[in-house]
């Protein structure tokens, strides 16, 4: 029998929980200001209590609620930093680890996929999981031939867990939104319920996982692990070693940062180039920085974990992305107007000053204008806070743009990688890794000289 809390009654409470909590809190805090403490400290103090209880109940019922959490997880860099500590530290935590499904479990479920004698296609199996996740968990063995492998075991209702999960916290979504400045987390809690099913699909997952590691073979930088197994709920891929991405942003050195974060850049926009699928789980949990010659951190590789959640894009990203960005930082504010228009971001109901959408778009993009760009928290703060404030033209603008339903997965992919870019810290060559992957970045003519260029 599967540890996660599935009846239905016993999650709703736990979630239902949440926003009392949240009232009860900031009644607390009220009084507390009545009795003369400082608006500042009681604040931090409520922020902090918040972030506990909210991460807490979200890494204990895993499913849907902790799937939620890891989405949030990207965008602490967006926080004040005065409150950005206790956050970091509770969504660290959903980023690597949750508690465990029982041992007993563990073999139900293999023996039910794999067979009785499931245990004879293993020369080594350890129960203790090595990381547990939203709708599973991995367990280390060693293959019938000898490979080091991860074995991915679906927990028991993980399905039905999601599902009642985020139909739960979409009720009360209104209430989260405060917790990342700047981000409407009603759309957010939408997208991954569209997305529950092919997540819970291993065989999906395989296939997504098995195109990149064949595409990525004998990449220098990138290395994705090749699937060994797949089956109903359990999902065997080649182990591989490194350092949690986590760790680099709490520990790594500023080389790491650097080459961490330029190879996620570099993931993020040849993946769909040269594979036709996005990568759409971009968390800190599932990336790893490998070794590669001795003592030097210039030719570390990214290791990519977890293709359960995709964007299927045969044609690589979309070309009015580049063309967008490319005529945004031209100055081009009538013809990225009408692009945006053309492409649904501008509903046929409403004009806007094209040269007004220019102003909002410039700074979101300034990655993209200068040779290389240092991605940090003040720089994604100062973003939020812009995008976020109500008094702000920015905001009034934003608020009548529309995101259609073919860029909505790209459009959060893309802000999640960026909040690890800044969690990273990381000193990045943005706009290399546009021109050489990112269609219509980089105008016809232009690749025409190059091409021209090269052969001669």
């Amino acid at each position: 029998m599967s540890d996660l809390p599935r009846k239905a009654v016993t999650r709703t409470a736990k979630l239902a929980a949440l926003p009392l909590g949240f009232a009860g809190r900031a009644t607390w805090g009220l009084g507390k200001r009545i009795v003369g403490e400082s608006a500042e400290l009681v604040g931090r103090e409520l922020q902090q209590r918040t972030a506990e209880q909210l991460f807490k109940v979200l890494g204990e019922l895993k499913g849907g609620a902790m799937k939620f959490g890891q989405a949030l997880s990207v965008f602490e860099s967006a926080l004040p930093e005065e409150v950005a500590g206790p956050y970091r530290a509770a969504l660290t935590k959903l980023q690597e680890a949750a508690p465990p499904m029982p041992t007993s479990t563990v073999h139900s479920v293999l023996e039910a996929r794999l067979g009785q004698d499931w245990q004879e296609l293993f020369l080594e199996f350890e129960d203790k999981p090595a990381a547990a996740a939203s709708i599973g968990q991995v367990h280390r063995g060693v293959w019938h031939d000898g490979r080091e492998v991860a074995v991915k075991v679906q927990y028991p209702g993980a399905g039905d867990a999601l599902l009642s999960d985020l139909n739960q916290l979409s009720r009360f979504a209104r209430l989260l939104g405060p917790l990342i400045p700047g981000m409407d987390v009603k759309p957010l809690i939408s997208e991954l319920r569209d997305r529950v099913s092919e997540e819970l699909d291993y065989a999906l997952e395989a296939q997504a996982q098995q195109a990149h590691a064949e595409e990525f073979e004998d990449d220098p930088d990138v290395v994705v692990p090749a699937v060994v197994h797949q089956s109903d709920q359990v999902l065997v891929t080649e182990w591989i070693d490194g350092i949690p991405l986590s760790e680099i942003i709490s520990d790594g050195t500023q080389q790491q940062r650097d080459r961490a974060g330029q190879l996620l850049a570099r993931f993020l926009f040849s993946g769909p180039a040269r594979t036709g699928l996005l990568h759409a789980d971009p968390h800190p949990g599932n990336f790893r920085l490998l070794p590669g010659g001795p003592d030097d951190e210039d030719t570390w590789r990214l290791g990519v974990l977890d293709f359960g959640t995709v964007d299927r894009l045969p044609g690589g990203l979309p070309t009015p992305i580049g063309d967008s960005l490319r005529m945004t930082l031209d100055g081009e504010a009538e013809a990225v107007y009408e692009l945006l228009r053309a492409e649904g971001f501008v509903k046929e109901t409403i004009d806007l000053d094209p040269e007004a959408v220019l102003d909002y778009l410039l700074p979101i993009i300034e990655p993209a204008r200068a040779d290389e760009f240092t991605f940090t928290r003040g720089w994604m703060r100062s973003q939020a806070a812009r995008i976020a404030d109500p008094r702000s033209p920015a905001y009034q603008l934003g608020k009548r743009l529309n995101l259609p339903p073919a860029y909505l997965l790209i459009h959060r992919v893309t802000l999640s990688t960026i909040g690890v870019l800044c969690q990273l810290g990381a000193t990045v060559r943005m706009r290399e890794e546009l021109e050489e992957w990112l269609p219509g970045f980089v105008p016809e003519e232009d690749l025409g000289e190059e091409e021209s260029a090269a052969e001669a």
